[in-house]
């Protein structure tokens, strides 16, 4: 997706039929809610359980959010035959992963095996092992590994869920590595003639929550057909869904948690117990400006791609009440982002022209890395972070309005220049000007950038020499990574450090167990993606990770749960 702005004379019109579409499917989707209730008081109590009147409703398993992951638990309980509910804060399902392209890192899988790609769990554990060296115990990356191309074999035996393979590479030049990449993406769902409720309530992308529209006509793609699929799947299987209902606190009893309690969307405080157990897969904390502050150090959470109200720490936090231990709370999917005029920021990728600058005029960086990596790059360079050291991307003017890369949201030029965002001048000197910047700094940088883009090499950053460079770069230089900023006129567009969300969590044992500090686990309670400290560490080995681990443990703490009952 490149620039250019939603054109919408009725938009205001259309955020309304958004909204009353998501009021329509939340009351189909709790259509079934009110005779589960009833049968709450009537419902079989272990031993040591409370009084069936001290609970609102009750489950075999309760699972906290709605994303991929959260989906995933929550279809292999109820496929397994555990009544199984899923609660939602917001008013649609899907989280981060319904805006997301949904590459899925799930190595050795049946769908890759399809499409001519040979992997295993060992050859990825090679890789992984090059990647995440020690900093995650062996015991758990293993269990990600040898459960991953099981989990799409496993889920593809429902009618509801097919995968298919797309070449995007992995992140690392490390042994084990596949350069067209091993990751997976839900095939495309045709809606049904006269929709389905539950479809109906699918988080729309994010350009269209950004400008208050509808969710676009059509099938679900991307991170929404993921989504829709396991909704569909997990209606077939049995299990229940509520939104609009947010984790307040867990219920402990006799040191196993037995339940929860939630708040409703009129402000209601609900109780549910959970026989089996509950599995929180709410996300991270990214969306908390006050835990970015002191976990992290940043200036807020306005520059994340999470779901705007979403995302808020409910679910660590409740864990961490009952002495759960935790991990990497300093670390994030990082990936550079383009500030808007409102504040926020959108997730930027693929920058197939021009150079980054901070504050001193010149490069620090190659361009080119993967997200994450240009995200650290950011870090460690102390830019893009406020206001204290700018970064720009320079390009010049042969893209006219477009931006030369992939931003998630579209960016309107005239509305981004209006708020000095999107900088323009005839020359690199006066442009330079505009910025704040060292004219003489800026125009040597161009220059010596041009000289590598006439001679293919980039000596200060290598730009351009991995498969992943190469994945996006379309110059016709020697070097597609590296096309010259030569032509009049020249713009700058700002850049920030955002993020896909946090990483850091609860710590879990292999069977996604949340664990104390002296590695007890706490008896009767789950966490799985971003709730928990990630299985792959401070590292993002490849496209997909991040919501493949999480539908891994998710997993495999459904199976867990079924064992123990």
């Amino acid at each position: 997706m490149t620039s250019g702005s939603p054109q919408s004379p009725t938009a205001t019109d259309m955020a309304r039929h958004a909204a009353e579409q998501a009021d329509t499917a939340q009351r189909a989707v709790q259509a079934d809610e009110a005779q589960h209730a009833a049968q709450a008081d009537t419902a079989p109590q272990a031993d040591g359980a409370q009084p069936a009147a001290h609970w609102d409703d009750t489950c075999d398993v309760l699972v906290v959010g709605s994303g991929g992951g959260a989906l995933t638990g929550a279809y292999t309980a109820a496929a397994l035959g555990l009544d199984t509910l899923v609660v939602e804060k917001t008013a649609y399902f899907g989280g981060t992963t319904a805006y997301s392209g949904a590459g899925l890192w799930l190595p050795g899988n049946p769908a890759q095996e399809r499409a001519g790609v040979e992997d295993s769990a060992e050859l990825a554990r090679a890789y992984f092992r090059a990647v995440v060296g020690d900093a995650v115990p062996h015991a758990l990356q293993d269990a990600y590994l040898d459960t991953a191309g099981p989990l799409v074999e496993y889920l593809e035996r429902d009618e509801h869920l097919r995968f298919e393979f797309r070449p995007f590479p992995d992140y690392f030049g490390a042994p084990g590595r596949i350069d067209g990449g091993r990751s997976v993406y839900p095939c495309d769902l045709d809606q049904p003639e006269g929709g389905h409720p539950l479809l109906a309530a699918v988080r729309p992308p994010a350009w269209a929550e950004r400008f208050e529209l509808p969710a676009p006509d059509g099938p679900l793609t991307d991170g929404r057909a993921l989504i829709g699929r396991l909704l569909l799947a997990l209606e077939g299987a049995g299990g229940r869904t509520r939104l609009r209902t947010a984790l307040t606190s867990l219920v402990e009893e006799d040191g196993r948690v037995v339940g929860a309690v939630v708040t409703d969307e009129a402000g209601h405080t609900r109780r549910i117990r959970a026989r089996k157990g509950v599995l929180l897969a709410a996300g991270g904390y990214e969306g908390d400006a006050g835990l970015r502050r002191e976990w992290q150090g940043l200036r807020g959470a306005d520059w994340t791609m999470g779901p705007a109200g979403a995302n808020t720490g409910d679910a660590l936090k409740a864990a961490v009440e009952l002495g759960a231990d935790t991990g990497l709370l300093a670390e994030s999917w990082w990936c550079p982002s383009v500030l808007f005029p409102d504040g926020t920021a959108a997730f930027a990728l693929g920058f197939r022209g021009g150079f980054f600058v901070d504050g001193s005029g010149r490069r620090f960086a190659n361009e080119s890395l993967p997200y994450d990596q240009m995200g650290r790059a950011l870090l460690a360079a102390r830019a893009g972070m406020d206001d204290s050291n700018q970064v720009w991307w320079i390009f010049d003017g042969r893209y006219g309005d477009e931006l030369p890369g992939i931003v998630v949201v579209p960016a309107d030029r005239a509305a981004f220049t209006e708020a000095g965002l999107w900088r323009t001048a005839d020359t690199l000197e006066d442009l330079a000007v505009t910025l704040g910047l060292d004219a003489a700094e800026l125009t040597a940088t161009a220059k010596t950038f041009n000289t590598y883009a006439a001679s293919g090499e980039d000596a200060d950053f290598g730009r351009g020499t991995d498969p992943y460079d190469r994945f996006f770069g379309d110059g016709t230089g020697p070097n597609p990574c590296l096309v010259p900023v030569e032509e009049g006129p020249f713009h700058a567009v700002r850049i920030v450090l955002g993020d896909l969300g946090t990483k850091g969590g609860v710590r879990i044992d292999t069977d996604a167990r949340v664990l104390r500090a002296d590695g007890t686990a706490i008896e009767g309670l789950y966490a799985a993606g971003n709730t928990t400290a990630s299985v792959t560490g401070p590292y993002y080995p490849g496209p997909g990770a991040p919501i493949g681990s999480a539908m891994v443990f998710a997993h495999r703490a459904a199976e867990h749960l079924v064992r123990e009952a």
